[in-house]
C-alpha cells in the first residue's frame, strides 16, 4: 500500500501555457545575452543565410533555419562559443521588386536616389519584422551582430572585393552576349535562369536557294528572323554537304527592315541532322549555340530584340512589338505568303529569370564579369575538401560547376546596389579605380580623388552595380571582418559551418567558394548543411515572392506554439523537402505537454532527493536497464548531431522519453517512489532525476521554450545553470552501458506488455489488481527478476508474485481468484 504523505506544491502549474512562457522566456534570454558570442576559447562560427528582403517570411524560413538553430544550440551546450550572426540581403532585384509592388510604381518611374530612399525604409522596417519573427522562434542569433548588404560595411567589402580581383586581372568588362531579363531590364547571371517546360509552335519555313529549291528551315523563333546570320548544317549531312559555302534567302515585306535575307549556308558539327529539317538558322542571339557559332565563324551582329523586350527597328512593321505579338504576326504573314511549311506544337525548355519568371533573352550589352571558367578544376578540389551533409549534394555543386558556360557576369542595370568603384576617363578612355582609402564610395556622386594619367579630370562614373551576389558571396569576409580586424578574421575564418538550401548551391555556395579561393586560397567553411525545401500543396517550393495558401508563421507560432512548429520542421533528414504537415506539429504539442507532465509528476517524488551526487549502490535492475538505455541514448545523441543528423537524434530520444522512461520505468517504479524515504526510492529518484535532465538537455536544442521553462523552475536547483541553454551537453557514460542489465530490462518490458495485453483482453483497465502473478524463467533470470519484486508489483498491480524455475515452485495462493501465468525468457 502507497504511503500517505503531505500533499506536495507544484512549482511547475497544472498546465504549461506556451502562450504566456515563450515570449517571457525570449525576453528573458535576450535581456540575459545568453547567446552573446565571446571569442575566446574553442568556437564554432556559423555563416547563415541572410534572407533576401522580397517579402513577408513563410512557413518554409521556419523549416530550414531551424535545423541551423538546432546545430547552434547543440555546440553553444558542447562547450563552443558559438559565433551565430543574422544578415539580411537587401540590396539587390529582390528588394528592388519588393518596393515596385509595394509601392505600386517601378522604379523607372520614379527619380532613382527618392526610389533608394524607399527601398531602404522598406528594408529596415521588414527587418525589424524579420527579427521579431526569428526571435519569437527562438533562434538562438546573436543579434548584435546583425548586418544588411546594403550597409556601409557591406559595401566596403565588396568594393573592396572587386578592386582586389579586377587587379589580379580576375575581373573584366566587355560588350559581349549576355543573358537579359526583358520584365527586370537588366543582366543576369547564368545562375539566375530555371528552365522550364513550355507549350510553344515548332514552325518549317521556305528558304529558297539560288536554283529555287526550298530549302526547309525549322524553328521556334520566328520573331527572330530579322536577326537571322547564318544557316547551319552538319559536316558529314549528304543532303546538304553541297550547299556548304552557298547563299539561302527569305523574302516578306512583314517582318524586317529589308524585305530579302540572305544569309550563306556553313558547316558545324553542333548542327543536329535529326532534329527538325536538318538545317537551322543562326540568329544573333537565340540560344548559346547562336552565340558560340557567332564567335567560331566571326558572323556579323544583328539585334532584333531590345532592353525592353520589344522588337527593334531592324524588325521593320513589327518594331516596337513585344516578342510574342511579332512571333504572331510573323507567323501569320509567312503563312499568307506560302511560306509556313509546316507547323506542330511541342514543350521544350525555356531559360525563365528565377525572380520573375519571364523567359530571358540573349541581348549584346556591356557588362562586368569575374573570370571562373578558366579555374573549373580549383572549384572542384575545393569543393571535395568540403563536408557535405548530406553527401549526395556536392554532385549538384559539381554538375553545375562542369556545365558552366559564361563566366560570372555581376553587373545589373538598376537601382538598388553596391556601386562599381570606378570612373571612366572621358578624354581618353582609361578605367580610374577608387582609392582603397576612399570605400564605401558611389562613383555617381563622388569624383575621384586624383586626375587621370593623361591628366584630365573630366570623368564618366560606372552607373551599373553589383548583383546582390558579388556581396552575399562576401558574408565569411563581411561577419569576418576581412579588411579591419585581421585578429578577428584569422579566428572567424574560415568558418565551421555553412548552412543553406539546395536550389542555392549554383549561386551562394559557388560564388562564396570563387571569392573565398580568389582572396585567401582557402575554401569559405569546414562543412555546408543543405536544408530542402517546405512545399506548397501544390508540390512547390514556397517563396516569397509567389502566392501559397499555408498559413503564415506568426498565425502557427500563436496558435501552436514555437516548439509544435520546430517539432515539425525537424521530422525529415537533412536535404529532403516536405510539407506543412499539421499532424507533426500536433505530435510536437503532445511531446510538449508529455514533458510538462512528466516533469510535475517528477518534481513531486524529487521533493526530497538528496542531490545529483554519486551514482547510488543500491540500484536495482529497472534502474541499472534505464541507465544504460540512457548511456546509449547519449552517446547516439551526441554522434549523431555531430554529425548534423538532428532528425535521428531526435526520434531516439523522443523514444526513450515516451517509451523507456515515462511509459515503462514509471510505471515500474512508482512504488519505490511514492514509498518512505530508504536506498530503493533513493536509487528511483537519482535514476529518474538523471534520464528527465539528460531527456530534456538533448531535446533543448529541438525545444527550446518548454524545456527551459522546465528546467528553470524546477532541474536548475541541482543542475545549477541559470538556463538549460548554457548549460552542459550530457556527458557520455560508457560504463553505465550493461548488457545483463539490459536483458534483464528487457524481460521485465515482456512481462509488462503480457500483463497489459491479459488485462486489455479482459477488459481490465491498466490499473486493476491480480490476484496471483506467476513467473517461470531461467534461474539466472529469475534471480535477477526477484530483486525488481517492488518494481513488477507496481507496474501489474500482483498481491501475489511467484517465481518458478520449473524445479523449485514458490508458494501458490490457491485462492487465487485471478492467476496470470507467464514464461520469459
Amino acid at each position: 500500500m502507497l504511503s500517505s504523505k503531505k500533499e506536495y506544491h507544484h512549482m511547475l502549474p497544472d498546465r504549461y501555457n506556451f502562450r504566456e512562457a515563450e515570449p517571457r522566456l525570449a525576453s528573458f534570454w535576450r535581456e540575459a545575452g545568453l547567446y552573446a558570442f565571446e571569442p575566446h576559447g574553442p568556437t564554432f562560427v556559423i555563416d547563415t543565410p541572410p534572407p533576401t528582403v522580397s517579402g513577408a517570411l513563410h512557413i518554409g524560413h521556419c523549416f530550414s533555419y531551424t535545423q541551423t538553430d538546432v546545430i547552434a544550440r547543440f555546440q553553444r551546450m558542447r562547450g563552443k562559443q558559438v559565433f551565430y550572426p543574422m544578415g539580411f540581403d537587401d540590396n539587390g532585384l529582390p528588394t528592388e521588386r519588393f518596393a515596385e509592388e509595394t509601392l505600386r510604381r517601378k522604379a523607372t518611374e520614379m527619380d532613382p536616389q527618392a526610389f533608394i530612399a524607399q527601398c531602404r525604409v522598406l528594408s529596415e522596417r521588414t527587418e525589424d519584422d524579420f527579427e521579431a519573427l526569428w526571435r519569437r522562434l527562438g533562434l538562438s542569433v546573436d543579434w548584435r551582430y546583425r548586418y544588411s548588404t546594403i550597409s556601409p560595411q557591406a559595401q566596403r567589402i565588396s568594393q573592396w572585393s572587386f578592386i582586389q580581383l579586377y587587379r589580379a586581372g580576375r575581373v573584366y568588362a566587355q560588350p559581349a552576349p549576355t543573358l537579359w531579363c526583358p520584365e527586370c531590364r537588366t543582366a543576369i547571371a547564368q545562375a539566375d535562369v530555371d528552365d522550364a517546360l513550355l507549350p510553344t509552335l515548332f514552325s518549317t519555313l521556305a528558304f529558297r536557294l539560288a536554283n529555287g529549291d526550298v530549302l526547309p528551315i525549322a524553328t521556334t523563333r520566328p520573331e527572330l528572323l530579322p536577326a537571322c546570320v547564318a544557316i547551319f548544317v552538319h559536316p558529314a549531312d549528304e543532303r546538304y554537304r553541297h550547299l556548304i559555302g552557298s547563299m539561302a534567302t527569305i523574302e516578306s515585306a512583314a517582318f524586317a527592315e529589308q524585305e530579302r535575307i540572305e544569309v550563306p549556308i556553313l558547316a558545324d558539327e553542333m548542327a543536329d541532322p535529326g532534329k527538325g529539317s536538318g538545317a537551322v538558322m543562326c540568329c544573333t542571339f537565340g540560344d548559346s549555340t547562336d552565340i558560340r557559332w557567332w564567335r567560331a565563324h566571326h558572323l556579323p551582329l544583328r539585334a532584333a530584340i531590345g532592353r525592353d523586350g520589344r522588337m527593334t527597328e531592324l524588325a521593320g512593321p513589327c518594331a516596337g512589338l513585344k516578342v510574342a505579338e511579332a512571333r504572331k504576326r510573323i507567323l501569320s504573314a509567312l503563312a499568307s505568303q506560302n511560306l509556313l511549311l509546316g507547323q506542330e506544337t511541342i514543350e521544350h525548355n525555356v531559360g525563365i529569370h528565377e525572380r520573375c519568371g519571364t523567359p530571358v533573352e540573349y541581348l549584346h550589352t556591356r557588362q562586368w564579369f569575374i573570370r571562373v571558367l578558366d579555374q573549373k578544376e580549383r572549384f572542384l578540389a575545393a569543393g571535395r575538401k568540403i563536408r557535405w551533409n548530406p553527401e549526395y549534394m556536392r554532385s549538384r555543386y559539381e554538375h553545375w560547376v562542369e556545365n558552366l558556360q559564361w563566366d560570372w557576369c555581376i553587373s545589373r542595370q538598376r537601382y538598388l546596389g553596391v556601386p562599381f568603384p570606378a570612373w571612366r576617363c572621358r578624354a581618353c578612355g582609361e578605367l580610374l579605380l577608387a582609392d582603397l582609402e576612399q570605400l564605401p564610395i558611389d562613383p555617381r556622386t563622388t569624383e575621384p580623388a586624383r586626375p587621370c594619367s593623361c591628366g584630365s579630370t573630366d570623368f564618366a562614373p560606372e552607373l551599373d552595380v553589383m548583383d546582390t551576389w558579388a556581396t552575399s558571396s562576401c558574408s565569411p569576409f563581411l561577419i569576418g571582418r576581412w579588411i579591419d580586424d585581421p585578429a578577428w578574421f584569422a579566428q572567424i575564418f574560415p568558418t565551421d559551418l555553412r548552412p543553406q538550401a539546395h536550389d542555392i548551391i549554383r549561386t551562394w555556395a559557388f560564388y562564396t567558394i570563387v571569392k573565398s579561393l580568389y582572396h585567401t586560397g582557402e575554401i569559405p567553411w569546414k562543412e555546408i548543411m543543405i536544408s530542402g525545401h517546405a512545399l506548397s500543396a501544390s508540390r512547390s517550393k514556397i517563396s516569397k515572392s509567389k502566392q501559397h495558401k499555408e498559413p503564415s508563421p506568426a498565425e502557427l507560432l500563436e496558435r501552436e506554439s514555437a516548439d509544435a512548429l520546430r517539432y515539425w520542421a525537424t521530422s525529415v533528414k537533412v536535404g529532403t523537402d516536405t510539407f506543412l504537415n499539421m499532424e507533426t506539429v500536433a505530435a510536437g504539442r503532445r511531446l510538449v505537454n508529455k514533458l510538462w507532465n512528466a516533469s510535475r509528476f517528477a518534481e513531486g517524488r524529487l521533493e526530497d532527493f538528496a542531490g545529483a551526487s554519486a551514482i547510488p549502490a543500491t540500484l536495482l535492475p529497472a534502474d541499472r536497464w534505464l541507465l544504460s538505455r540512457l548511456g546509449r541514448v547519449i552517446a547516439y545523441a551526441t554522434q549523431q548531431l555531430e554529425k548534423g543528423e538532428y532528425a535521428a537524434q531526435r526520434a531516439e530520444v523522443e523514444h526513450f522519453f515516451w517509451s523507456d522512461l515515462c511509459d515503462n520505468y514509471l510505471e515500474l517504479t512508482k512504488m519505490r517512489l511514492y514509498g518512505e524515504p530508504g536506498p530503493a526510492r533513493a536509487a528511483a529518484q537519482w535514476t529518474l532525476y538523471h534520464a528527465l535532465l539528460t531527456a530534456l538537455k538533448l531535446l533543448a536544442p529541438y525545444l527550446p521554450y518548454v524545456t527551459d521553462e522546465i528546467y528553470q523552475q524546477f532541474l536548475s536547483r541541482w543542475d545549477g545553470a541559470r538556463s538549460i541553454h548554457v548549460s552542459a551537453w550530457p556527458t557520455e557514460h560508457p560504463e553505465w552501458v550493461d548488457l545483463q542489465a539490459e536483458e534483464v530490462g528487457n524481460a521485465l518490458l515482456e512481462l509488462l506488455r503480457k500483463v497489459r495485453r491479459y488485462k486489455a483482453d479482459r477488459g481490465l483497465s491498466v490499473g486493476a489488481e491480480l490476484d496471483c502473478l506467476h513467473i517461470e524463467a531461467s534461474s539466472a533470470l529469475l534471480t535477477a527478476l526477484s530483486a525488481a519484486r517492488l518494481d513488477i508489483r507496481s507496474a501489474t498491480r500482483a498481491r501475489t508474485i511467484v517465481f518458478d524455475d520449473g524445479e523449485h515452485v514458490g508458494v501458490l495462493d490457491e485462492q487465487a481468484q485471478e492467476r496470470l501465468v507467464l514464461k520469459l525468457g
